[in-house]
């Protein structure tokens, strides 16, 4: 298995696999608000909805974990405290601003939106690594990047759209993953990536149950077969997306395959497009998707004898 994973094919197929899958989230969650019937400003049930997803996938990790090296899910009580903060930020908070914010937005400019929080964590890096200043390739990166999110916004009448619970909360969630990011790559020494992940999703996800399941009314999620199989998905993709881009990492520089991260808006918007009812492509779409690709893409350029921030951020998280 080892082996496999260290051809070059086989990396690339895992890499644009995973990338699909995290796109697939966008379609996935807007069909799951309409099956679900939850109202598009019932904050709590989202919140309950995410609980659950991440819930499930935290514990498919651990479990994994568990049966693979029990050992890597010994942590100490300092590192415990850490993965309780980093639950709060990676996965309470910032899974709260994106479900939220989806539920206002499409799934397209979501899909657009959120990966914002690749331009983010370079800009963090900025600050917080003497040896990964912005440079002139990394800057027009953010300015592609940022100026597809905008265009992502607007409208046919040649009008901004932008409302603080709805684009501002997607924008909002990338910004909270790109700290959790620059968190990991600083503080999770010596906890094992999938344990990392494992931990901090469970300990994020109980929170945001405890926070909405006793404030949340009978009847705002109405669960159906067919409800029942997105939700799982959902938290099936997320545990498989994560175990297979790590694996890949364990062999590869991440610099090599970051840049494939381009994929999952422009996945998430071609999903959304063919499922989700009322999203089409148009040209605002589209112009947005390839100043957002041509951005992620700049910022992971590997020039002779350097790392992207990507790379050196993506080798801890």
């Amino acid at each position: 298995m080892d082996r496999l994973l260290q051809k070059k094919w086989v990396v690339v197929s895992i890499a644009v696999f995973c990338a699909i899958l995290w796109g697939s989230a966008f379609p996935v969650l807007k069909i799951s608000y309409e099956e679900l019937q939850m109202a598009p400003n019932d904050t709590i049930a989202k919140v309950v909805f995410a609980g659950w997803r991440f819930l499930m996938a935290g514990l498919i990790l651990l479990i994994g974990v568990f049966f693979v090296n029990r050992k890597h899910l010994v942590v100490t009580s300092r590192q415990f405290l850490f993965l309780v903060l980093f639950g709060i930020i990676q996965t309470s908070l910032q899974y709260y601003f994106f479900y939220n914010g989806l539920g206002k937005v499409s799934g397209m400019q979501g899909a657009i939106l959120v990966s914002s929080g690749t331009f983010f964590t370079v800009i963090l890096a900025h600050f917080f690594y003497w040896n990964d200043r912005l440079n002139w390739k990394k800057t027009i990166g953010l300015v592609a990047g940022f100026a597809g999110v905008i265009v992502a916004n607007w409208g046919q009448e040649l009008q901004l759209s932008f409302q603080l619970t709805g684009e501002g909360y997607m924008i909002l969630a990338a910004l909270t993953g790109a700290i959790g990011t620059i968190m990991a790559k600083e503080l999770a020494v010596g906890i094992h990536p999938f344990a990392l992940t494992g931990w901090q999703l469970s300990i994020g996800a109980g929170i945001l149950l405890l926070i909405g399941v006793p404030r949340m009314s009978e009847d705002a999620i109405v669960f159906t077969p067919f409800g029942w199989v997105l939700l799982v998905y959902s938290a099936v993709l997320s545990a498989s997306a994560f175990a297979l881009w790590y694996s890949i990492l364990k062999f590869h520089k991440a610099g090599a395959i970051s840049m494939f991260k381009f994929i999952t808006p422009v996945s998430g918007a071609v999903l959304s497009a063919m499922f989700v009812q009322g999203e089409k492509l148009n040209i605002y779409i589209i112009s947005a998707l390839t100043l957002v690709a041509l951005g992620i893409i700049a910022v992971n350029y590997k020039g002779q004898g350097q790392q992207s921030t990507i790379s050196k951020v993506n080798k801890t998280v």
